[in-house]
């Protein structure tokens, strides 16, 4: 939609001296906004669910910025990807215990459709962290289970640990996220009958269709080498109970059509229309930032969800697929911005290339995070300034210049001979530069404040105003008529038929009425 003359350069072009420019620009806006007046009632044969871990409304911003400077951009009159979905709202992201959340908690929400307690994956609040004997009777199911036992095919991919807390709360049910293989979980949980996260991931829901990520050495008997990296113990097995995951895997699915791949070459040389089940495992941790990616050995995140798609989009029924770009939160914690947001970069690329294997017309796509973080950027910047730059002035009270990109707290907070570090005499635009943080911290916090959920396909509109964020796979599951929402899918002609489902719950409220 952007009319904007994309050669001419900072500080600001030309023509938009001209009122016309603005003026015909939101005309045409308002054109594709008028068109939005017909909205998608058709049933959503797919799901797709983009988070960005971290991915708080300043990090948005700032992305949109960095990927138009890398194409040359002034960048602010940038879109990403994710910017041209039709239907923006925002979640509230709090836990049931906790006002700033994590990303456990979160990911109970968003994925089973339940607020939960911070710390724990695929349980009710009325489990307790680490406290094993909580789980038992307090499971909630995703809406990756609800969408595997509707027929559908069912995708993991992340850049962090597939056992990580985000993908977790898609399959497993634990009272502790730290919980990743047997090795991390306390004597007292292993005898009371808890199972370790990486456990769960091939027990819980067996047949999980597509599985890519990290994590390799959780899956592995301790003390095994890693097949990557044999000498270096840190990335060895850390299993107790002997057991090699990936093993019985491929036995299981060996006649299936079942593959396991642990590096790019062998991921992208599989052809997906004879593959049915893919379990991508291409580092022992989280992948390596996209900055410091070895492009021969890791696969982008962009890679790896087409594969994903092509594989799960073989089935006549349709597919759900979790697309987690985790290390957006990472990078924040390590007060390392400009690994942050190019991190955020990759996913909206990630989210064009989903795009561009799916239709609008029966593919609801949701973009969203899990939380915020205490990262944001001002100090007055000019047009086109790079996002990761000093503001233009210099600080009034000690007379030194400072990064428009600034942490409320963290590692960054930095004292040299007792007053504020000059950044002028350090390269801030290092990689792993650790921006300027107010309170010293040697990991930054999340943010409280609502995030953004960007949605298009069928019923996106059901995503507007300001949601508790345990909506998000309701909405879902009731444009896909999967889970808990099916009465109004029995519409003949394809489309989710909205009037069943509102009758019962105008039936519910009067029903209340009566009891109050």
């Amino acid at each position: 939609e952007s009319i904007t003359n994309q050669n001419c350069l900072f500080p600001y072009t030309e023509q938009e001296k001209d009122p016309k420019y603005w003026n015909t620009w939101a005309q045409q806006t308002l054109k594709n906004a008028l068109t939005l007046q017909n909205l998608n009632k058709n049933k959503a044969k797919n799901l797709i669910l983009f988070l960005g871990d971290g991915m708080g409304v300043p990090t948005v911003t700032a992305a949109r910025i960095l990927k138009g400077q890398l194409n040359g951009q002034s960048g602010e009159e940038t879109q990403l990807e994710m910017d041209k979905f039709p239907f923006v709202s925002l979640a509230k992201t709090y836990n049931t215990n906790a006002q700033v959340p994590d990303s456990a908690g979160t990911a109970t929400a968003y994925l089973c459709g339940v607020k939960a307690n911070e710390g724990t994956v695929g349980v009710s609040a009325a489990a307790v962290r680490s406290q094993c004997n909580s789980t038992q009777g307090n499971e909630v199911t995703s809406i990756l289970r609800w969408a595997k036992e509707a027929g559908k095919s069912v995708g993991i991919v992340t850049t962090t640990r597939v056992n990580h807390a985000t993908p977790s709360a898609a399959y497993a049910h634990s009272v502790d996220r730290d919980w990743y293989s047997d090795n991390e979980m306390p004597a007292e949980a292993l005898k009371g009958g808890c199972k370790d996260i990486a456990r769960q991931l091939f027990e819980n829901i067996p047949n999980i269709d597509v599985i890519l990520g990290g994590g390799r050495k959780y899956m592995f008997p301790k003390n095994t080498s890693d097949v990557e990296y044999p000498d270096v113990l840190k990335h060895s097995g850390t299993r107790n109970d002997g057991r090699n995951l990936v093993q019985e895997w491929t036995d299981r699915v060996k006649d299936k059509k079942g593959h396991y791949v642990w590096n790019k070459k062998q991921l992208l040389s599989l052809n997906p229309n004879s593959v049915d089940y893919l379990l991508g495992l291409f580092e022992p941790m989280d992948l390596p930032y996209d900055l410091e990616r070895n492009s021969n050995t890791d696969p982008s995140l962009t890679e790896m969800v087409d594969v994903a798609i092509k594989i799960l989009k073989k089935n006549p029924s349709g597919f759900y697929l979790l697309v987690e770009g985790g290390r957006i939160d990472h990078g924040h914690h390590e007060g390392k911005a400009k690994q942050a947001l190019h991190e955020a970069v990759e996913m909206d690329r990630a989210i064009g290339r989903a795009d561009l294997m799916t239709s609008v017309h029966d593919t609801l796509t949701i973009v969203t995070a899990d939380h915020s973080h205490v990262f944001n950027f001002g100090g007055y910047t000019v047009r086109g300034n790079t996002i990761f730059g000093l503001a233009p002035m210099l600080s009034d009270i000690d007379q030194k210049p400072f990064t428009s990109i600034i942490y409320g707290n963290g590692p960054g907070y930095k004292l040299v001979n007792g007053v504020r570090e000059n950044v002028s005499t350090i390269d801030y635009q290092d990689n792993n530069y650790q921006a300027q943080a107010a309170v010293p911290l040697s990991m930054e916090t999340h943010g409280g404040e609502d995030v953004a959920v960007f949605a298009k396909g069928p019923l996106a509109h059901l995503l507007h105003g300001v949601h508790e964020q345990n909506y998000i796979p309701h909405v879902m599951a009731y444009a896909a008529c999967i889970g808990q929402n099916r009465e109004h899918c029995m519409s003949s002609n394809g489309s989710a038929d909205l009037r069943p489902v509102l009758s019962s719950i105008a039936a519910l409220l009067t029903f209340t009425r009566l009891l109050c």
